[in-house]
């Protein structure tokens, strides 16, 4: 902190220059020139320093810019890199360019709305919107939970995705799809009755090894997946999980072992690595003739039809690695458990046939 003193045209004039840290710790300085008198530096060396002693108290207000940056490398210990690569994509393309210097006290939910539904720019589904809504509310909501801000602005800004629908097979159209895949030895029948028959994701299935296989126990573990992204890890819900081994799926594995050449259970084939299986599924389902179903329809086909033929909601989750009981509800409602039975007790019935009768007129 000082005050120096200098000439300019012959006249002799002030500056006040000081220099300290906020409470972040981040240093902080101030300078102004051209001040006439002594006094008049004086007082503006007070005012710098009041300034600073309340920066040090109160801090200096985080900019949506410094506030990414900090919840990033917090959320790298919570989150997949997928994700943190989804969080950066969305954000950083929709909202960093709008928001970088803005204080984040300054966000309302006004501007939520119209970063996620008012940029001429932004041609993005539903589906693409409730996920960049669901981004810009985690990092609002951390900043809640560090007493950053007093509220979350995302709150009460909603983006209404209407429920799509989901295609399954029905008993005999899986049967139908396998028989015909086997006959025709299509290169991704194995990948498509190992879905069937274990419900597993597709990256799930992509990383899996026979050193995951316990045919003896009938169990198989699944702990890893693969992505394009990042290549082999966690699986989605950063949970291991247990399969157990039908008696079908036995056999199909076992001949399957001893055709095997690799470590791998499953063929690597280029329209799996490359993200075009659903492409390559319902093509064939096409050809056939039954429902053209995507390749992660198998797995929805897998929880609907164990749901629907009595198997606990509980063992559904463990199996299929869900987390939350609402997912699995959704699936319920579609193999339509919860409904079954609901028209059978209405009071009326379908009137029988009966044998001709001759009716007799009376006058």
């Amino acid at each position: 902190m000082a005050i120096n003193s200098y000439s300019l045209n012959g006249k002799k004039l002030y500056e006040v220059y000081v220099n300290g840290f906020d409470l972040r710790g981040r240093r902080v300085q101030r300078r102004k020139r051209g001040i006439e008198s002594i006094r008049k530096a004086q007082e503006v060396e007070f005012e710098f320093n009041r300034e600073l002693a309340q920066l040090r108290e109160e801090g200096v207000p985080y900019t949506w810019k410094e506030w990414r940056e900090i919840t990033k490398s917090r959320m790298k210990l919570e989150l997949k890199e997928s994700t943190l690569l989804n969080y950066d994509s969305y954000l950083g393309k929709w909202a960093d360019p709008h928001w970088n210097d803005r204080e984040l006290k300054t966000i309302t939910r006004e501007d939520v709305y119209s970063i996620v539904f008012e940029q001429p720019e932004c041609k993005l589904s539903d589906h693409s919107r409730k996920t960049l809504l669901k981004y810009i509310k985690r990092v609002l909501q951390m900043g809640l939970e560090e007493d950053i801000l007093s509220r979350n602005p995302a709150i009460g800004v909603k983006v209404h995705v209407p429920e799509t629908e989901q295609k399954v097979f029905t008993n005999e159209e899986a049967k139908i799809f396998l028989r015909e895949a086997k006959l025709t030895r299509h290169r991704f029948y194995p990948v498509w009755a190992m879905a069937l028959f274990t419900g597993m994701r597709s990256g799930e299935m992509f990383a899996l090894k026979w050193t995951d296989i316990d045919l003896e126990a009938r169990l198989i573990s699944i702990t890893k997946q693969w992505t394009s992204k990042i290549g082999v890890g966690p699986t989605k819900t950063r949970r291991s999980r247990l399969v157990p081994i039908s008696d079908e799926l036995l056999v199909f594995l076992k001949e399957l072992k001893l055709k095997s050449q690799g470590e791998h259970v499953l063929p690597r084939l280029n329209e799996w690595e490359n993200g075009t299986q659903a492409l390559v599924t319902r093509e064939f389902c096409q050809a056939i003739g039954i429902t053209p179903i995507k390749f992660h329809d198998l797995r929805a086909t897998f929880i609907t039809n164990l749901l629907a033929r009595g198997e606990s909601l509980a063992r559904v989750m463990a199996i299929v690695g869900h987390t939350q009981l609402k997912t699995t509800n959704g699936y319920l409602r579609k193999a339509g458990v919860d409904i079954k039975g609901g028209t059978d007790k209405l009071g009326y019935d379908i009137p029988k046939e009966r044998g001709a009768s001759i009716l007799q007129l009376v006058r």
